[in-house]
């Protein structure tokens, strides 16, 4: 299929779209199936493609608007989101919502409704708020992309997580993947444990008892989490590993009281040379970023052989611009 969709890029619009996709938005990947995230990492590779070439750019979504709305400071996602708009030659328009008519007391349902008015394809929305993408898609007739709401979701950081697997491995299909940090306030975390246990996945979380879900029984009650288990030391979670994600730390926990200090996470959580030598020889090493040196990842590990974590930032173009062609071109049923 990539030679053909990589044609049909090159020419333009698609001619049709693979009938397994049926979103019109995308707020998480609690609700992709196996066929859609395959879907969306094949289109990527049609992406990775063009993004190889001199020019950068393709016609396929001339005419669409696409409006990215952020809540929270974001540099790679919402960067990312933009440059894959622009690639595929998409009007652009970056509402900074600090800046916006909400300072003014416009509701945030008013500004979306203002935004489609103005003729908005397709919004991108980071919130602060769990919910706030799924409150949007009610909403609007423009299609919604999630691009993280509070601690709930980040649906383009697991799909470009699971790519970046994927193209190193071949297949998520029965590999330990060890996730470790903060799982309790991680969208990334929450999402990836759908979109890897999708894929074939076994999942090891580490991490503070404090930093983990305090239901975590019911947190992984769901059949499709059957893969997933929990491991508070790390040296026994990283043994055999074939990927380690490390997940950013926020220093406000530790404010909170959630840690005791820092530096005793650092002593237990950090992944060193030494710890990252527990996993698999050529075990992939993955951070969502932006990384706290020192703290998540010790420098000699964040810029070492075994990390991809400026490749996943690569391919987060590839992604995004794989998700506006899907939702700008596929075929709602």
């Amino acid at each position: 299929m990539t030679e053909g969709l990589s044609h049909s890029l090159s020419a333009g619009l698609p001619e049709t779209s693979p009938d397994i996709w049926k979103h019109q938005h995308v707020l998480d990947v609690d609700d992709f199936s196996r066929e859609e995230i395959d879907l969306v990492h094949e289109v990527a590779d049609a992406m990775s493609e063009i993004l190889g070439r001199e020019v950068k750019k393709v016609p396929t979504l001339r005419g669409k608007t696409i409006v990215t709305m952020f809540f929270e400071a974001s540099t790679r996602t919402r960067a990312s989101f933009e440059l894959a708009a622009k690639n595929l030659s998409a009007d652009t328009v970056n509402l900074d919502a600090a800046k916006s008519s909400v300072t003014k007391g416009e509701s945030f349902i008013d500004s979306l409704r203002t935004i489609q008015a103005l003729g908005a394809d397709v919004i991108i929305i980071r919130h602060s708020h769990s919910g706030a993408p799924y409150l949007a898609s009610r909403s609007v007739q423009a299609h919604i992309i999630n691009a993280g709401d509070g601690w709930h979701a980040h649906p383009s950081q697991s799909l470009l997580d699971t790519y970046t697997i994927r193209k190193h491995l071949g297949t998520l299909e029965g590999k330990k993947i060890v996730i470790v940090g903060d799982i309790l306030h991680s969208r990334v975390a929450h999402s990836n444990l759908w979109g890897m246990s999708r894929l074939g996945a076994q999942i090891v979380l580490s991490g503070p008892q404090t930093l983990l879900p305090l239901d975590m029984d019911g947190f992984l009650a769901h059949s499709a989490l059957s893969n997933v288990t929990v491991e508070p030391v790390l040296e026994k979670a990283l043994k055999d590993a074939d990927v380690v994600m490390a997940l950013r730390l926020q220093l406000e926990r530790q404010q909170a009281g959630l840690l005791p200090a820092v530096r005793e996470y650092v002593q237990r959580y950090a992944i060193t040379g030494e710890r990252l030598r527990l996993a698999k020889p050529n075990a992939l090493l993955l951070h969502p970023g932006p990384v706290n040196e020192g703290i998540e990842l010790s420098p000699e590990v964040a810029y070492g052989a075994q990390s991809v974590i400026q490749e996943q930032v690569t391919n987060g173009v590839a992604i995004r611009m794989a998700l506006l062609y899907l939702i700008c071109g596929g075929k709602h049923k």
